[in-house]
């Protein structure tokens, strides 16, 4: 296993995620019309090989208990599978939205794991982004919730509680290497096929530029998203990756547009605001807090990471009994 990383630093590339994720919607419009599972075991197959490439370690890493096992496929395969479930069984803006409850449950969620707690500006930092996000999904039109598709209301709240539950339990294995995500990544491929087998008809991509797109695809937003977000959930601050998730739909949107797949409005500016200073907000401790004199931390015994040369200095000159 690798040294571990300081806090910012696994924050930092636990973000890296969310820009990636920010291409998906691009992405997956230029892929073409292939059927949702067929393009999920397509990409995260090839999510899977590429990790095993540049992550040499990635099948020792593979060497874990069943319980490990089933967080890791019942999280990457089971959000995906209720998520498109829910698009396929109720408008999609409706079912987007409630998927995108998954970083405010992240929030909740994580005031339970062992040295975190839920702060005022958490909730605060979230409500501001999740009123951002709100904008962007609905364009500003309102929401409407209608009966006859609770089935997929249902299958969409089921995503975001799998998705929220997977990044936080997560944290409970911090000893599991991430490298474990290829073979995740791979188990997903393998039931993401069968699910395409069973209920979709194949269509293939037309062109080398769709083609291209689906690899893309399977790179980054897939592979090492993944692998990334593995590394800042366990080791950053899980409370500020979730509150900064809801950056996602605002960056997608901007792809969109820039792409000319969407089209600019007024509403992006004030979700971006909403956005940017919600995040700001929930990760207020982590990019304003005041860095403690090591000495004194030690000898008053609240040192909590042992990150830098400052810290060995000030161990080494502590007096010796």
């Amino acid at each position: 296993m690798s040294a571990p990383l300081a806090r910012p630093t696994a924050t930092l590339i636990g973000f890296a995620a969310v820009l990636l994720w920010s291409l998906l919607a691009f992405l997956t419009a230029a892929s073409g019309t292939m059927p949702a599972f067929q393009l999920t075991a397509i990409t995260f197959a090839v999510g899977g090989l590429s990790l095993l490439v540049i992550r040499p370690g990635s099948l020792k890493a593979m060497r874990q208990p069943p319980k490990v096992w089933l967080l890791g496929v019942g999280g990457l395969f089971g959000y995906h599978f209720a998520y498109f479930f829910a698009l396929r069984s109720a408008p999609p803006v409706e079912a987007g939205l409630i998927n995108y409850l998954w970083p405010l449950l992240i929030v909740v969620f994580s005031a339970f794991l062992p040295g975190e707690r839920l702060k005022w500006q958490h909730i605060l930092g979230c409500a501001l982004a999740l009123a951002g996000a709100v904008l962007i999904v609905t364009k500003g039109r309102g929401l409407t919730l209608d009966a006859q598709y609770l089935p997929g209301y249902f299958a969409a709240l089921c995503a975001a509680l799998v998705w929220s539950s997977y990044s936080v339990l997560s944290r409970r294995f911090a000893s599991v290497p991430s490298e474990a995500i290829t073979g995740f990544c791979l188990a997903t491929a393998v039931l993401a096929t069968i699910c395409h087998l069973l209920f979709e008809q194949t269509i293939w991509p037309a062109d080398l530029w769709q083609w291209a797109s689906v690899i893309a695809l399977g790179l980054g937003p897939v592979g090492l998203a993944f692998y990334v977000w593995d590394i800042g959930v366990k080791q950053g601050d899980i409370q500020a990756l979730g509150a900064a998730s809801y950056a996602t739909p605002l960056l997608s949107t901007l792809i969109l547009i820039l792409t000319g797949y969407a089209e600019y409005s007024h509403l992006v500016l004030i979700a971006c605001v909403l956005i940017t200073v919600g995040a700001v907000v929930a990760a207020k401790d982590l990019l304003f807090r005041r860095k403690p004199d090591p000495y004194l931390a030690i000898v008053e015994g609240t040192l909590t990471e042992w990150n830098s040369a400052a810290d060995d200095a000030a161990y080494r000159d502590l007096p010796k009994q």
